[in-house]
Parts: C-alpha cells; structure tokens; sequence
C-alpha cells in the first residue's frame, strides 16, 4: 500500500495562554489514505478546527505542537521549513474555512481574488480570469462574470462560502481540508458541492478531511469517520458503523441529539448531552468525558482509557463499550403543554401576509426581490421558510419586521390592525409584538455590556420598564432561558456558542413578542447545543403561545419544529401547507429537489432530483412559471408551452395544502416514489 496522504501520529498541541500552555490536542493519531475522505466530529472546543490546522501546518502563533508527527505522503512535515510548507499549500493542500468572509480580502473584488488562484498556478493574467470564471460555474453561482466585480461584502453567506470552495479547488489539491465548508449553503447547493468533492476524490484520487457538525452531510460524504472530545479521539471507524452502533458514550449521545425519523416537537424533546466540554488546557487524568457520562465509574476519573479494537477498523476509549448504547436517554424535561386558553386560540391568524412585494432600486434598474406573497400566521405555530438563497427569505422577514418598507399596495396586519410600514411608522407594542433572532449571536450582542445589561436594556426600550425592573425581568428571563445565575454579569466574549443564543433569545422575549423571527438560529450550533436550544424554543411556544417565523437551510430541524412550511423560489411561495404533507407529498417539483437533497444521517437513500440550469437573476426572471428552465417535471409533461407562458396560481391540492404548479395532482412528486427500495 502506498503512504497515507495525511497521517497524524500521537499529535499534542498545545496553546500558550497567559503564559500557560493549554494542551488542546492529547495523542491523537489518524491516517487518511489516497482517495479517502476522513470525517471528525465532535462539538465546539473539541479540538476539530486545531487538527485541522496542524494539518496545514498554520497553527496560531501561540500554539505549538507538543508531541508526535504530522505526515503528509509519508514526510514528516511537522518542523520543515516555512517555504515549503507554503509550497505545498500552493499546489498540493488547501483549505476551505468556516467563515468564508474572514477568509476573503474586502478590500479587493472577488474575481481579482479567485484568479489570484490559478495565477498563482504560473496562468497569465486574461486565462486566470477564465479559469476563474469558469471555477465559480462549477460551484452553481449564477452569473458568474457579474459576480466577479463584487466586494465580499456583497455577496450572501452560502455565495462567498462557494467562492472559497472554487479557490480551494484552483490546484487541484493532493489534500482537502474542509472546515464546516457546507454550513451556510442551500440543500441543492450542498449536495452539488457534495457531488463536486466527490468527483473530485474520484478523478485525482485527493484525501478529504471533513470536520462538519451536519453527521448527515458526514454520512453522505465520508467513508470513516473520527469523534473528538476534549481534544482525544474517543472513537473511530467505518461511517456507517459509527452512525448505527456507536460505542462510546459520547457518540451515542450525539446521535441522539438529532432529530430523525420524521420526530416533531410534539413527539418528545430531543435528547441532550448534560453538561458541557472542559474549559481549554483542563489536566484530565483519566476519561476526558467522564464528567459527563451516565455509566462513568469511579475509576474513570483517574485511570488512563485505552484504545479497545472492536474489529474492521472500529476503535473507542472506553472500558465499558457494551453498556453505551444501552445507556439511559438524556432529556431534561418533558414538553411544556399548552394551556387550554392558548389550545383555543391556536387556528386564529395573528398574522396576515397579502399581496407583498419588495422592489429594491439598483444601478441599472430595479430588482424585485418578492412578488405577490400572500400568506398567515397562526396564534402559537411555526411556519418554516424554506427555499435557496436568494428566494426572499430573509426578505419577506425583514419586511414584517419593519426594517424594508413593502411596495405599495401590499398589506401587512397583526390581529387584523394594519402594521406601519417601518419600525419608524410602527407603535411601541408593535414593534415589542416581532421580534428577531439573529444566526450569529457574536454579532448581534454587544460585547461591552454584560448579559444582564444586555436584556434589561431590550426590556427597558421595549416595555418601558424602569432601570430597576428592566434588571429585575433581565434576570428572570435569562433564568427562563436556563443561563446560569453566575453568568449574569459576564460578557459575551466569555460565553458558549449555545449561551450565547440563549441570550439573544432571552433578549428577543424582553418585550414579550407575539412573533419571533428566528433566522437560522441553529447553523452554527453543534448538533448537542442545537438540541437543547430546540427545546428550548418548543418550550417558550408552548408557554408563551408565542408564534415562530423559522429560517432554515436545515430541513431535518425545520421538520422537527415547524408546523406549516412554505417552500420560496425567486420571491414566491411556490409551496404552502402542513408539515408533513410538505415533506410526504405530493411534492412541488422544486419542493421535490429541495427534500431529495437532504443527506441522511442514517443512510436511507433517495432518488436525487436534480435541478437543471443555475439560479435565476431576480433582476431578469423568467416568463411564465418561473421555475421552468431548471423544473425536471416540465419536459414531457404535456404543459410545456403553458410553463413558459403563463405564470401558475397558487392552487389548493388538499385541507391547508397550496402549490403553484400546472401539472396535475397525479403527476407531482412523492416521498414514498421518490424513495429508494
């Protein structure tokens, strides 16, 4: 057998904090042949992003390597010279990063920059730009040569993250690290860039090191897989044997933390990991989860876990493997039930939607972004939006909120009483009736104030309430939202990902809202965090009697909590209805694409439904249905002419359930066809 392409062979690292080194990686040793794609999971602090960072060698400056040897084709490169390891991240590795702005200069046009790339690559200036060009096609962007003259400031999160994939891709690279490179990206997307990696692997034979929180996307993508915890790798081995009969007490309970097998919010609460990761550097002599593990024994604590081989690969630090997938289920209460006078108004519309448009003025004409949305929303229910990015979203959000005036003649109402147009038009009590939470709590709460400070300063604003009790409702929110006591006073800085959601979400309920905006309020959140925040929001509905607006890429969390969804493409509601007639079918044909797209976690295999084409620009869309150059149903469906010409109306096929298509009911998609036998 030739060398592996990346071997990781008892790895320590350590960071220097205050003078103190902090071992972050603890003897980790892995090997990812040729051709192969490793996955490694775990949650936040776990030591991932690190692993991945020594493999390129481009360890922060306080960090160090502290033991062991990095291999890349059999060469230990763990202390060969700056100059070559930047000659292998030129042509032989690179990597994708999780935040695609961070790693993109906003000072220079992006085009500028993915030919960089291939310049780099020894291609003249005009066939740099081509390349360039045709590098973001192969990515699904549309309009690539218009893309090319932005800033990364304007272009949306899954866009730039497309962008960082296509540069990563200009070398054809030996090794490819990806960091969370599918996180911000639309279902279609993600499975075209899944597709894109995988032939890749498939034609110049590179290694994949796949870090993801998404164990579906692992699921689909990766061939083994590696847990970390605590910077140890606790187990290791086949996807597919990892996914369906974990054996360490941590896997498992990640696995249980997601929600599968069409379980809703009624159901039950989603399982939770109790607890959470030691703080960096933490001496742990013995099993690094033992503080959090339901059969840990005494001797955990204090004695050396080895490394057990359970056979054809599959490997877990724990004495007690046999008992871990028996161990008791997790789940910290059962769901809040509604009481009977919020049970009586669910069914009644608190919001109505009608005739919605957003035009938005640009320098060579105007873009309309919505287009006669129509739509309501109930006392006490969620209705997920779902669609890819550019389909008015966040849009129509914004518009209900009040920050983008709508179009004349649309209609906005709560309770029947007109909205204003704008926050500015708006009451007090109206704007405290809509609130948002935002996708990333980092920059959506101020870092200088504490907690406290932070919600009693929505509560004083929105309420009214003195200063005193603003503090004194700030500090009975945040009990609400199960943040610590002690933690009232800290900053956000010194916060979880998962405390910190907590806070904004506390903040958002300052003002007691009717309507919470929750704008992927999970995507950047382990799988564990996500579980519990999950809850969380099932809960406050619950008692509340609060109504959800929920944005989601993720349609496994979008189907565990939503009870209507609305499917958008290009500004419309193309789809509308109950949940799970959303999901089961009969599908609109975009909706098909979207659902058919979902990785699955455990392995069950769909027919992929593709769409044909790129995205439409909003600025030029298409006559008639405006799905019809990309719609797989339209060719030989008899309706061809009528798709290109006129636009479908939004017809009901079932109680509740609205599509916008010409095709009959019988020649629309299913779950149950579109399944695998």
């Amino acid at each position: 057998m030739s060398a592996p392409t990346l071997e990781l062979r008892d790895l320590s690292v350590a960071y220097r904090v205050r003078g103190i080194d902090r071992q972050v990686l603890r003897g980790v040793s892995l090997a990812i042949q040729p051709g192969e794609a490793y996955g490694l999971v775990g949650e936040s602090g776990c030591g991932k992003s690190t692993a991945a960072y020594a493999a390129m060698r481009y360890l922060p400056r306080n960090g160090a390597i502290t033991g062991g040897s990095i291999l890349f084709e059999g060469r230990d490169i763990s202390a060969v010279p700056e100059a070559e390891i930047r000659e292998l991240r030129r042509a032989a590795i690179s990597m994708v990063y999780q935040n695609p702005i961070a790693a993109l200069n906003p000072t220079i046009r992006v085009g500028e920059q993915v030919a960089e790339s291939f310049a780099l690559l020894g291609n003249g200036r005009s066939e740099s730009r081509r390349l360039a060009v045709e590098a973001l096609r192969r990515v699904q962007i549309a309009d690539p040569s218009k893309v090319m003259d932005r800033y990364p400031h304007q272009l949306s999160g899954g866009m730039a993250q497309r962008v960082v994939i296509a540069m990563a891709l200009a070398s054809s690279p030996r090794l490819l690290v990806l960091d969370e490179p599918t996180t911000g990206l639309d279902a279609t997307v993600e499975a075209e860039v899944l597709d894109l990696l995988r032939s890749l692997i498939a034609e110049s034979n590179t290694s994949i090191l796949f870090i993801s929180h998404n164990l579906g996307v692992i699921r689909a993508m990766c061939n083994r897989v590696g847990v970390l915890y605590a910077g140890a790798l606790v187990e290791e081995g086949a996807t597919a044997t990892i996914i369906q009969r974990p054996s360490h007490p941590y896997t498992v309970g990640l696995m249980r933390c997601i929600p599968r097998g069409g379980l809703d919010k009624y159901d039950s609460h989603l399982d939770t990991i109790p607890g959470t990761p030691p703080p960096l550097g933490t001496p742990l002599p013995g099993c690094v989860f033992v503080n959090r593990c339901a059969i840990a024994r005494e001797s955990c604590a204090t004695a050396p876990t080895p490394v057990t081989d359970l056979g054809n690969g599959h490997t877990t630090r724990c004495p007690y493997h046999a008992e871990a997938a028996s161990m008791p289920r997790v789940v910290a209460s059962e769901p809040v039930t509604a009481s009977d006078e919020h049970r009586a108004e669910r069914g009644r519309d608190l919001v109505t939607v009608a005739h919605l448009s957003k035009t938005f003025a640009q320098g060579d004409g105007d873009v309309r972004v919505l287009s006669d949305v129509t739509l309501s929303l109930r006392h006490g229910e969620t209705l997920g939006l779902v669609g890819e990015s550019g389909s008015g979203k966040t849009t129509l959000a914004k518009t209900l909120l009040g920050i983008h005036p709508p179009d004349d003649g649309s209609i906005l109402a709560i309770d029947g009483k007109a909205l204003g147009s704008t926050i500015d038009d708006r009451t007090a009590h109206e704007v405290a009736s809509i609130q948002i939470v935002f996708q990333n709590p980092d920059s959506a709460l101020n870092r200088r104030h504490s907690v406290t400070r932070i919600v009693a300063r929505a509560v004083q604003k929105l309420a009214g309430a003195t200063p005193q009790a603003s503090e004194e409702r700030a500090q009975s929110l945040l009990d609400s939202m199960s943040v610590d006591p002690v933690l009232h006073s800290a900053r956000p800085g010194q916060l979880s990902g998962g405390l910190k959601q907590r806070v904004a979400i506390a903040r958002a309920f300052a003002g007691s809202p009717r309507v919470v905006v929750c704008d992927e309020p999970t995507s950047a959140l382990d799988v564990s965090v996500q579980a519990n925040i999950l809850n969380l929001l099932a809960d406050l509905q619950a008692r509340e009697n609060v109504s959800y607006i929920f944005i989601s890429h993720d349609l496994g969390v979008v189907r565990y909590l939503s009870d209507r969804i609305a499917v958008m493409y290009l500004g419309r509601i193309m789809e509308i209805g109950p949940a799970q007639d959303v999901f089961d079918g009969p599908h609109h044909p975009y909706t098909e694409a979207l659902v058919s797209s979902i990785p699955d976690v455990d392995g069950e295999t769909r027919v992929r439904v593709r769409l044909g084409g790129e995205v439409p620009s909003p600025a030029a869309p298409p006559t008639g249905c405006v799905l019809h150059p990309r719609c797989p149903r339209r060719i030989g469906s008899g309706v061809e002419d009528l798709c290109t010409s006129t636009e479908p109306p939004l017809r009901e096929i079932g109680p509740g359930h609205a599509i916008r298509c010409h095709l009959d009911v019988g020649q629309l998609g299913s779950a149950s066809r579109a399944a695998t036998a």
